[in-house]
């Protein structure tokens, strides 16, 4: 397994493990959320990484490795919501749950190997603000498509929008473990 195998699969099963535990206290609560209000939580979560990016202080606390980790979370959630039709119930079953995102973070994982060969892994090069950034302009796109019901020309469609800020967002997680903590506020 390379390093990146590794880092990933760190960075998922921190995700996963969050993911369940609020699975748990919460239920599928998140089933009742429409595609484009997904859209608009991970937007909010990008917005607020980009702020204190710039600001370098938070005035609640959390830091941005909690932000990252909701925007892959919430990925997750877009691509389920997306494979859940109407006869979907709203509860779903934790086991149930828990398959899905196994299987959306692996798809999405498998996109990240073959783009990583493309690319030759020129994300480990790059700022993680400009990997907030990029998160920033799928969402763009994605609310764009959105806004035309889905309807695209020459582009791929929100699900490889969300598989791509996921990855971003993995990457982000991976670098900020790799550097040495500092203070937020």
């Amino acid at each position: 397994m390379t390093n990146t195998t590794l880092e990933y699969e760190s960075v998922i099963n921190t995700c996963k493990s969050l993911f369940i535990k609020k699975t748990r206290d919460y239920g599928t609560a998140w089933r009742i959320l429409r595609p484009s209000s997904i859209t608009d939580q991970i937007f909010i979560k990008a917005q607020r990484i980009r702020t204190l990016e710039e600001k370098k202080v938070s005035k609640v606390g959390d830091d941005i490795t909690g932000e990252y980790i909701g925007i892959v979370n919430y990925c997750l959630i877009a691509m389920m919501q997306l494979d859940c039709g109407p006869e979907t119930p709203l509860e779903l079953p934790v086991e149930q749950v828990a398959e899905l995102f196994d299987k959306y973070a692996k798809e999405t994982y498998n996109l990240m190997m073959d783009k990583n060969h493309d690319y030759g892994e020129a994300w480990r090069d790059m700022r993680i603000s400009s990997l907030t950034d990029l998160i920033l302009m799928k969402l763009l796109r994605v609310k764009q498509i959105e806004d035309n019901e889905g309807e695209t020309l020459a582009s791929e469609g929100v699900k490889a929008n969300y598989q791509d800020m996921l990855n971003y967002a993995v990457f982000a997680l991976i670098k900020l473990s790799a550097q040495p903590s500092t203070p937020t506020h």
